[in-house]
């Protein structure tokens, strides 16, 4: 500003209006700006933040990064951290919620694996696979059941409730069979949680001669293709 300002009026008139000798803002000007410890503190601890929330594949908020900041001899607020953040635009990644889906019952009814990590079909309706996710509502949790198709991928059939009973699969596998999707004799294949393995599930298969199918217990491998479109969906 004091630059433009001598482009249009003298140095010597600007000082005699302010009152200020030429020699002190000669003085001045030669110094260059100035910052203040405050302003250099802030802009040290810009960098420190930046530092941290990277060095943390950007998962840590304000709060983990004040304790950070103090554990290595820079011990400011949370809410300093906060404002850094906000004028840098850091945004913590938060882990997604999550739930329990896959129970395993004690009364299971075992089913051999008929799939074994070949998720392909030469036809429609031959062989299927489903499973249960989780989904968060603006009005609490509801729970997801999916047939898939492996021959097409699409999603033949669906049901959707607030809880997890073994209906929840049949309705689901109801849709496919109502929609000519489902014929007899093919394989449905699932994970070993309590729905696909109780006795009304074999039951309600055993009367539309669907052949179960199950992978073995904790190996989300061996139901991927199910696992895989929840991670697309979500």
């Amino acid at each position: 500003m004091i630059d433009a300002e001598k482009a249009t009026y003298p140095v010597t008139m600007m000082c005699a209006l302010l009152r200020v000798p030429r020699s002190t803002f000669y003085d001045w000007s030669a110094r260059g700006p100035q910052v203040s410890p405050s302003a250099a503190r802030r802009a040290e601890l810009g960098v420190l933040v930046m530092e941290i929330f990277d060095e943390f594949c950007e998962v840590y908020g304000a709060r983990r990064i004040a304790r950070v900041l103090a554990e290595r001899g820079h011990p400011t607020s949370p809410g300093t951290v906060a404002a850094l953040m906000r004028a840098q635009h850091l945004v913590a990644v938060q882990p997604r919620a999550y739930k329990v889906t896959t129970v395993h019952g004690e009364d299971d009814d075992p089913a051999p694996d008929r799939i074994g990590r070949d998720f392909t079909a030469a036809a429609p309706g031959q062989r299927l696979v489903g499973d249960i996710t989780y989904l968060r509502t603006g009005q609490g949790w509801c729970y997801l059941a999916t047939v898939i198709d492996l021959c097409t991928r699409m999603v033949v059939g669906w049901a959707i409730a607030e809880h997890m009973p073994t209906s929840l699969v049949t309705d689901a596998l109801a849709m496919a069979r109502a929609g000519g999707h489902l014929p007899p004799g093919a394989v449905f294949h699932s994970d070993r949680g309590t729905q696909y393995t109780s006795t009304e599930f074999a039951q309600w298969c055993h009367k539309n001669g669907i052949l179960r199918s199950v992978g073995r217990t904790g190996i989300c491998y061996d139901n991927a293709a199910a696992e895989s479109f929840f991670g697309t969906l979500k």
